[in-house]
This record gives structure tokens, sequence and C-alpha cells, in this order.
């Protein structure tokens, strides 16, 4: 009956969180954008219900499980098969270019001021797949007060900086004559978010559109070594954050593996095995892009336009920088290997 009741309260913040991304759903579908920015805007504009007793809980829950489970659910979109298909080369240079982004964030995150918690989240953004990877990372890092106001300046920066991508860089590609291979290589492993690799790949034509895919999902492939990576090194950041108050009582240990990261790993060998049909494939990819939406819409609700403007520009300089960076070397990669 406990259980039950929960699930009640839940329901006004969740229920709104779901509407919210069913908005921003028929808006991008009716005029075109990025689904999750309008998602975030939609909840920040009713910021003011976040903080009322009876969407409050609703609103935690969809921002933190809601979220996990759909960031499980992507590894329903990955086989083994085509990871091997890209060959070494590409698999390096893809594993290659995710690492330094990684060692840019730490370095310029720390010129900059900001924490390496912080610098993690957003390289592990610009570096694997933008939003979603912002997410995946903040759900184990350390929580401060600040925690997701700043995951949010990062998955509407990353969210941006991937659309202006997936209309330069076809540009690029064409006005260098790439072939689809390379062509793929370069979408695949620079821009941020899945749907904008697509958008960009088949603009130019079908097999580049279908070797930035795979590219692509190989980087997202990444996300359970860089999450796991993260959890393991902030594991005693966490457990601090997660004391307890009351003197005598015992904080739960964090988890160095989370749950929704076993779903990841799960849904990869079941969709390598062949045990999930092309029709449960795309089921499970719409279900945890939905997941995902509501996470964002209810991450809105809980956040304000002033308080996201407090973080300042330092963040926005640290993803721009290393978008910048990725390009430049995984272009040059691809001027290697032409």
């Amino acid at each position: 009956m406990t259980g039950l009741a929960q699930g009640f309260r839940h329901l006004p913040g969740l229920g709104l969180a779901a509407l919210l991304a069913a908005a921003a759903t028929g808006v991008a579908a009716l005029h075109g954008g990025p689904q999750m920015l309008y998602a975030l805007f939609f909840g920040m504009s009713l910021n003011h219900l976040g903080r009322s007793g009876r969407a409050a809980a609703g609103v935690d829950f969809a921002s933190r499980t809601v979220l996990r489970l759909g960031v499980g659910l992507l590894g329903a979109r990955i086989t083994a098969t085509q990871i091997v298909a890209l060959g070494w080369q590409t698999a390096a240079v893809v594993v290659l270019a995710v690492l330094s982004t990684l060692a840019v964030a730490l370095w310029l995150g720390r010129k900059l001021g900001l924490s390496d918690a912080q610098n993690v989240l957003a390289g592990g953004a610009v570096a694997i797949c933008g939003a979603s990877a912002a997410l995946a990372i903040a759900a184990v890092l350390p929580r401060h007060k600040d925690s997701e106001r700043f995951t949010l300046v990062v998955v509407v920066t990353v969210t941006l900086l991937s659309t202006v991508a997936m209309v330069l860089y076809p540009l690029v590609v064409r006005l260098l004559g790439l072939p689809p291979a390379l062509a793929g290589l370069f979408l695949g492993g620079t821009i941020h978010d899945v749907a904008q690799v697509v958008g960009a790949g088949y603009t130019i034509n079908p097999a580049t559109g279908d070797a930035a895919t795979v590219v692509k999902l190989f980087r997202v492939t990444l996300l359970t070594l860089v999450v796991a990576g993260t959890a393991y090194v902030f594991r005693h950041d966490r457990l601090a954050a997660a004391l307890p108050a009351a003197a005598g009582e015992r904080a739960e240990k964090p988890s160095l593996l989370p749950w929704f990261l076993w779903l990841f790993i799960a849904m990869v060998l079941l969709n390598s095995t062949g045990m999930l049909s092309a029709a449960v494939q795309q089921g499970l990819g719409h279900l945890s892009r939905a997941c995902l939406v509501v996470a964002i819409a209810a991450l809105g609700i809980k956040t304000s336009f002033k308080q996201l403007a407090r973080l300042g520009w330092q963040p926005v300089k640290l993803i721009a920088a290393e978008t910048l960076w990725l390009a430049v070397f995984v272009l040059a990669a691809v001027l290697c290997l032409r």
C-alpha cells in the first residue's frame, strides 16, 4: 500500500513533465528544431509549479528515475556487429577523439575555474552524445546546489552547437569532396546528438548517412565506460554528498556501476544476439527518447532562467572550445586516412 501511495504522490509532477514533453514533441514535429530544447524551455516557463508540494515529488522522480531508464534503453540501438564493421582505424580515431576531448575539458575547465566534476560532465557531453551523455554522467556525479543547473547549461549549449554543426559540417564534407566512409567518420565522430548526425548524414547521401549513424552509435557505446569511470573516480565525493544529516544513520554506499548501465549493456547484448526484433528495437528507441524528453522537461521545471544566468559564461566557453577541438581532431584524422 505504501508503494501505491508513493506512486500516486508522483502522478501530478510526472504528468506535468509528460505533458510538456508531448507539447515539445508536437512543436518539433510541426516546426522542426531540437525537441529536447523545447522541452527544457517549456519546463523552465513553469518553474513556479516545481516548487509546489503536489508536483515536486513527481518532478523529482522524472528527473532521476525516468532519466536513468531512458539512458539504459539507449542500448537497444546498438549491436556488436555494427561496432566490428567500423574497422580498427575508424574505431581508434573515435576512441582517441573521445579521450582527447575529455582531457581538453579537464585542462581548460580548470583554467576557467570550474570543478573537475563539471569538466567531466561538459567533456562527456561533447565527446559522446550530447544531452543524453550529459544526463547519464550527471546521474553518477556528486550532487551539489548547482549540479542540476550546470547540467541544464550543458544540455542547452551542446544542443544548440549540435544543431549548428548539423548545418555547417555537411558543407565542409562537400567542400573537401569526402567519400561516404570518411564523411560518415567526420559527421558521426563530431556532431553531438544522434538525431543531428542522422540529419546531417542523409542530407548528403544514403551511404554517408548510414556510415555516420554507425560511427555515432559506436560513440554512444563508449558512454558505459565513461560513466563507469566517472562513478569510480567520484565515488568518495558521492558518498560524502549522500551522508545523512542525522547522526547514527547509515548512508547507503553508491554502487560503482549504476543499474541503468547494466540495463544499457543488457540491451546491447540482447540486440546483438538477435533477440530483439526490428519492431521491438524501434519501440524501445522511441521509449528511450520519450523518457529523456520527459526528464529534460522535469529538470526545466526545477530550474529558472535567473538560476542558469548565475553560472556565467564559463561553461559555454568550455563547451564551445571542446566542440572546436573535436571537429579539428577528427577532420585531421579523416584527411590523414584519405
